[in-house]
């Protein structure tokens, strides 16, 4: 029995998709970030937050409270939404105990990320309270980033990175790239949160 153009036509054309779908499949259980253990230094500077407060950083990372810590900014609309509704997902996981974390997302676009930008952005993403956005002088978030190693000169060539602290540990874990919601989680659970 021959087949019709249209048959061959149609099956010819689905094996490439056919292909591309079990790739796809294979390769789900690939992480597309890097886990290191590293140690750092806590900057000691002074930093605004949303609501306008002046706070010390190193008190902050130095509190009996586990950290997670990244960078971000207000007009970002590549890596930062998909690093907040990481918070996000991990604050509506947590409930009633998302509090007993404290988020900390660095601003590292000081100059355009005011109190009143910040506070918008945590509005936009329905941040609830233990999610502080933080910004300060140039000088200052430049230190704070050097201080972890995430250091870029453009805030248009940042990358994802999260760090985690947990309280009295000797080092962070740092988590470099773009995880799933749940791989957050995992990640946040992992390291004793």
């Amino acid at each position: 029995m021959q087949l019709s153009l249209k048959r061959k036509l149609r099956f010819f054309l689905g094996v490439p998709v056919l292909l591309f779908c079990l790739t796809s499949v294979a390769h789900a259980d690939t992480k597309t970030y890097k886990r290191t253990l590293e140690k750092f230094t806590n900057p000691d500077v002074t930093l605004v937050n949303q609501d306008g407060k002046r706070i010390s950083f190193k008190s902050i990372i130095e509190s009996d409270k586990p950290v997670v810590l990244d960078f971000i900014f207000g007009t970002c609309t590549t890596i930062c939404p998909v690093l907040s509704a990481g918070y996000v997902n991990l604050q509506q996981k947590l409930g009633t105990d998302s509090t007993k974390i404290h988020l900390i997302s660095i601003s590292i676009d000081p100059e355009n990320d005011t109190p009143k930008v910040m506070k918008e952005y945590l509005k936009r993403y329905r941040g609830k309270p233990g999610w502080d956005f933080l910004t300060g002088s140039r000088k200052d978030i430049d230190t704070i980033m050097r201080a972890y190693n995430a250091y870029i000169p453009n805030k248009m060539s940042h990358y994802a990175l999260t760090l985690i602290h947990k309280p009295n540990a000797d080092g962070w874990i740092r988590i470099y790239g773009i995880m799933s919601s749940s791989e957050f989680v995992d990640e946040t659970k992992k390291a004793g949160l």
